[in-house]
């Protein structure tokens, strides 16, 4: 497909192969003209022989394919020979339909009428996966919120293992600081896009962001049954759930990937392949960020070692920044629902001197985060206003921050805003919502379920 050409019609999911060998697994997909392979490379020292590893496979294949989908957005998404059954393809349609929101309205395209098909199979046969009891693996990003989970579960459950995704002799200095911190074992999933994506100025691609939180999700499905564990633990917090914006009253969620439809969804997926002795779950759904942040403000040795800024991440190592930028959208989110529980030098450690709440110059994103803008809350992954207004109310009260410049300008906005009366409704740090962490998992506070 070169610029200018119409969408393809038709994206085709052609197959994977397995080589147990090596410990490598290769997803191939089609569309437009051209052909994608995703690489993935596992332990090969698992156990691959077993029905339950190719089945998590086969999981990871049917998700990996959205990477490739959107360089020409089809409208119809071809399974190949790949036999599902209703329940899966009604999956994909709303994992393509809502993961791929936001890619769809920054591209002005419409997925709403995006059919999958391929031949249909009845039901699944069970793989019937039976792992060793209490050895979760958790997903780790360095982040405030896979470090609460590590803390909380590591304790109980010794043999946690975490799981981290990167690309080949390119791993990411801010998740493996934090990871050295935790001391507990890494699997790692080495994990190698088709470099064809990366033309896609000159190829005519569309582009735009994946649920790539779903994609790690599966890999570290396959990680976990290779390695006979019994859970997937996840660290998605509430507010992930909500949207970004509605645009003509569909919900576009940034996060999408990290929220409550994905997170049931995709568990249903695991059970029915594998059977229930396996458990895919967030530690944290019933956790707002108020409460994350009040949690990791009491770890302090991850203080020095955690870095969320997007420029960590960026995929060419070259352009990657190995500190805080200070000024990203995730920067100002992380600063400001840290400071109602870390002292003012602490975050000006944390952030090397360039705190974002002591920039003048960041205001209107700060304005932005606190819905007192009329722009869109930011496509990141940062709390919702509500969180974002009780954590600026909880900072201004701090005396430490009582000189902080930019908290009295914004509390001063918020207050005119919400009116003088303005008070937390609720405890912003209680339990908000349903969780679905199995019994074996569940924290104390949480041991009366929600749902």
């Amino acid at each position: 497909m070169t610029p200018h050409e119409p969408r393809a019609d038709r994206f085709c999911y052609d197959g994977f192969t397995i080589n147990a060998g090596t410990g490598e697994v290769r997803c191939s997909y089609s569309t437009g003209g051209h052909t994608f392979t995703e690489t993935y490379q596992f332990d090969p020292d698992g156990d691959w022989d077993s029905p339950a590893a190719h089945a998590a496979i086969r999981i990871l294949f049917l998700l990996a394919g959205v990477s490739y989908y959107k360089t020409t957005a089809a409208p119809v998404i071809d399974l190949g020979a790949l036999g599902t059954t209703a329940g899966e393809r009604r999956f994909l349609t709303d994992f393509y339909r809502n993961g791929l929101a936001e890619f769809a309205y920054r591209n002005g395209i419409e997925l709403h009428a995006l059919a999958v098909v391929g031949p249909d199979i009845p039901h699944l046969t069970s793989a019937g996966y039976v792992p060793i009891a209490d050895r979760p693996l958790i997903p780790f990003g360095g982040g405030i919120d896979s470090i609460v989970t590590v803390a909380a579960l590591q304790i109980a459950h010794p043999q946690a293992a975490l799981c981290i995704v990167h690309p080949p002799a390119n791993r990411f200095a801010a998740i493996e600081s934090a990871a050295s911190v935790t001391k507990l074992p890494v699997t790692r999933v080495i994990r190698e896009i088709d470099p064809l994506v990366r033309r896609s100025a000159e190829l005519g691609f569309l582009n735009g962001h994946v649920p790539i939180t779903a994609v790690i999700s599966a890999a570290a499905l396959v990680a976990a049954v290779l390695d006979h564990r019994d859970a997937v633990v996840l660290s998605n917090e509430w507010s992930a759930s909500a949207p970004t914006l509605v645009d003509g009253g569909r919900a576009v969620n940034h996060q999408w990937s990290k929220g409550d439809e994905f997170e049931q969804s995709f568990a249903t997926l695991v059970v029915d392949a594998l059977g229930p002795n396996i458990a895919v779950f967030s530690y944290l759904r019933s956790r707002s960020e108020l409460w994350v942040a009040e949690q990791f403000a009491r770890l302090n040795e991850f203080h020095g070692a955690f870095r969320s800024c997007n420029r960590s991440f960026h995929q060419n190592a070259a352009q990657r920044l190995d500190h805080w930028c200070g000024a990203c959208d995730k920067c100002c989110f992380i600063d400001l629902i840290l400071a109602p529980y870390m002292s003012a030098v602490d975050l000006g450690t944390v952030f090397a001197g360039h705190e974002p709440l002591e920039n003048p110059e960041l205001q209107s994103q700060f304005e932005t985060l606190l819905g007192l803008e009329p722009d869109a809350k930011p496509f990141e992954c940062v709390g919702d206003t509500d969180e974002c207004r009780t954590a600026l109310r909880l900072a201004a009260a701090r005396p430490d921050r009582r000189d902080t410049q930019m908290l009295v300008r914004l509390l001063a906005r918020v207050t005119r805003a919400e009116g003088p009366d303005m008070s937390l409704d609720a405890d912003p740090h209680a339990p908000m919502g349903p969780h679905y962490i199995p019994d074996r998992y569940v924290p104390s506070d949480l041991l009366v379920r929600a749902d």
